[in-house]
């Protein structure tokens, strides 16, 4: 069996032995063991059952484990009024929607909440993780110690939160797409084991919108690994494969009449997808989208600021930019501070063919972005707009900022 073949075990394994009641850390820590004894034995005796073959070399350890910590504490005598668990059934069930669960818990942070579900559900090492979230190794050793610490002494059997499973594949998607391990892959691949252990909906809104989005991640960044912007991009070199399956997930989503965020975003995705080129996006469509996204929410400026942004620029496509800039100005006052506010007026000033304002605001939005790809990538696109002094009238205008979301 191959390493691929055995990190695939552990998340049904070890959801086994959190469901018993086990103590997360521990089991974590016990099934670890079993691996590395895998490691060593399986190559010469490989076994007839291999889930059945670390499950009771996990309850093993567990039980050594409790043993000498009873022998520490000079407490052998309840030791032995322990009954012992029962070898852990080889039913997959729904393992891996409640390891997901545990990973997931309310009480833990976001981002412990990434570290813990690729550690747990993902099989990846602390290293892969740290590589990937682009932090030490020692801090990412930390982060997953004070998560598991958090759930120590719990009895991880209530249902979950389906939300908080989603958003967290959501934060893996969107962590980054370099490094050893690319987390997106990563992300695709848990969303589609969580599709088969969920009919809710949302779960395969959630994976069409990856998907949709990951089909064009070979035309993201040129040679140089600069951002190319979505009317740029060669669409030549888009995944049509992962279109079609994206396609092919939101449609049965939406089946189901259910309709929400995710469902909602993959839907906007599919339309970019859709279109052989920039200029025929169809705008209209994706506008009617944008508004049943932001009516899902009472207060969509603040608790999603991302979908009101997104329809200013359907606007500014649908009703002309000067339209689109009217709606930027209603939302000055709460987003005029953050650095895709800017960038999207500078791209509705483009739009307009107002150079300059587009330049102007390119450079500002460029002067509060945080990543360093999206900072240089809005400097770039300030001094494109500086240097010009018309469009081409034949050229298509630009479709986004430079900055894309999900969706």
């Amino acid at each position: 069996m191959d390493e691929g073949a055995l990190r695939a075990l552990v998340p049904a394994v070890l959801a086994g032995l959190v469901r018993r009641g086990e103590d997360f850390a521990a089991a974590e820590d016990a099934l670890q063991e079993a691996l590395l004894e895998a490691l060593r034995v399986w190559p010469d005796q490989p076994p007839e059952n291999p889930r059945a073959w670390l499950s009771a070399v996990a309850t093993r350890r567990l039980i050594d484990a409790r043993r000498s910590e009873a022998a520490r504490r000079s407490r052998e005598d309840r030791l032995h009024e322990r009954r012992e668990p029962e070898p852990l059934s080889t039913e997959t069930g729904d393992d891996t929607l409640f390891l997901l669960f545990c990973c997931c818990h309310p009480d833990l942070p976001p981002a412990a909440q990434v570290a813990l579900t690729l550690r747990a559900v993902g099989g990846l090492t602390t290293r892969q993780i740290a590589d990937a979230c682009y932090v030490p190794e020692a801090t990412m050793a930390q982060r997953i110690s004070r998560a598991k610490r958090s759930l120590r002494g719990r009895r991880l059997t209530e249902p979950g939160d389906l939300a908080v499973v989603l958003r967290v594949l959501y934060l893996v998607y969107t962590t980054g797409h370099a490094g050893r391990v690319d987390l997106a892959a990563e992300a695709i691949r848990l969303a589609r084991q969580l599709t088969l252990a969920t009919e809710e909906p949302e779960a395969r809104g959630l994976l069409a919108l990856m998907l949709l989005n990951h089909a064009r991640l070979p035309a993201r960044l040129d040679e140089q690994g600069r951002i190319v912007t979505l009317d740029r991009q060669d669409r030549g070199r888009w995944d049509t494969r992962e279109i079609a399956e994206g396609v092919r997930v939101l449609q049965s989503a939406l089946a189901l009449e259910r309709p929400g965020r995710y469902q909602i975003e993959a839907a906007i995705a599919a339309l970019h997808d859709d279109a052989a080129s920039s200029a025929e996006t169809d705008w209209p469509q994706i506008l009617a989208w944008y508004d049943d996204l932001v009516a899902l929410t009472d207060d969509p400026v603040h608790q999603d600021p991302a979908a009101v942004l997104g329809r200013a620029v359907a606007v500014g496509h649908v009703l002309g930019p000067a339209a689109g800039l009217r709606e930027t100005e209603r939302l000055r006052e709460v987003l005029g501070d953050r650095h895709r506010w800017h960038a999207v007026r500078g791209h509705l000033h483009e739009l307009a063919g107002d150079l300059p304002a587009a330049g102007a605001a390119y450079a500002e939005a460029a002067h509060r972005a945080t990543d360093v790809g999206e900072r240089d990538h809005l400097i770039r696109q300030a001094a494109r707009a500086r240097s010009s002094t018309h469009r081409d009238p034949g050229e298509p205008g630009p479709t986004d900022t430079g900055i894309e979301p999900l969706g």
